[in-house]
């Protein structure tokens, strides 16, 4: 079951965490987003990250999440007040409206992370370039894909270079940031370096000669990915449709 969700095509994964983000949008009420989002858990444990995919969601999404909560249930109007403080009210119509959108921004949200977890850069880059991008859009969507983590990844070897110095980098927060900032000068100078380098290695390999290029890395796209992506979209256009019913009724 793992290499059956790990192994389909970039865009088929990708289409299907739009289909669940998206439409946790449209359809106008919080249990289908909550049964979107719940819906990617069950598909991280199947893809075997489970666990780094709960952590994932809480570090980022559930904190994004409560602030959202609290700021328009706080203040987002209403008549049926249920508690007033002041400024501050919560009323059954404020509740509704956050329920409503913080679930849709948990489930968009948890089936972006759930695709880029589950998807290397590598298959995302070679399925861009299998529909027509040219290598060098293809090769700065994957510099900045990996910026982040190479960065992250330098910062940490600085930080042990300067514990290493005696340079006190852990404790209090306030210690933690007189460590970081002088770590800035040495990281944007590597980063730095670390593009020319780049660039001479492309050079090097005739990156950019009007050539047909050939690719070592190349991924298909298969039977299965065509029905699925095929009945995702019928599904989207059924919703779509549905909706406007609704709204014209």
């Amino acid at each position: 079951m793992q290499k059956s969700i790990t192994g389909l095509y970039p865009g088929t994964k990708f289409i299907g965490a739009l289909f669940l983000g998206i439409t946790a949008f449209i359809v106008p009420t919080y249990w289908y987003s909550i049964g979107a989002f719940l819906a990617c858990i069950v598909l991280a444990f199947l893809a075997g990250i489970g666990p780094k995919f709960l952590r994932t969601v809480r570090n980022t999404l559930l904190v994004l999440a409560i602030f959202m909560f609290g700021i328009r249930t706080l203040f987002g109007g209403g008549e049926t007040v249920l508690w007033k403080w002041g400024n501050l009210s919560v009323t059954v119509e404020s509740l509704n409206n956050a329920t409503t959108i913080v679930t849709a921004i948990l489930a968009l949200g948890a089936a972006l992370l759930l695709f880029f977890l589950i998807t290397p850069v590598k298959d995302i880059t070679a399925a861009l370039e299998n529909a027509g991008m040219a290598p060098s859009a293809t090769y700065v969507v994957l510099s900045a894909i990996q910026m982040i983590p190479e960065m992250r990844k330098q910062s940490a070897t600085i930080m042990d270079a300067q514990k290493t110095r005696g340079v006190e980098t852990e404790g209090k927060l306030l210690t933690r940031m007189k460590a970081f900032v002088p770590t800035l000068g040495p990281l944007v100078l590597s980063s730095i370096a670390s593009t020319e380098e780049r660039v001479i290695t492309l050079e090097s390999r005739a990156f950019t000669a009007p050539v047909t290029k050939t690719r070592l890395y190349v991924v298909t796209k298969e039977r299965r990915d065509v029905v699925i992506q095929v009945v995702l979209i019928a599904l989207f256009v059924l919703i779509v449709i549905g909706r406007i019913a609704l709204w014209l009724l």
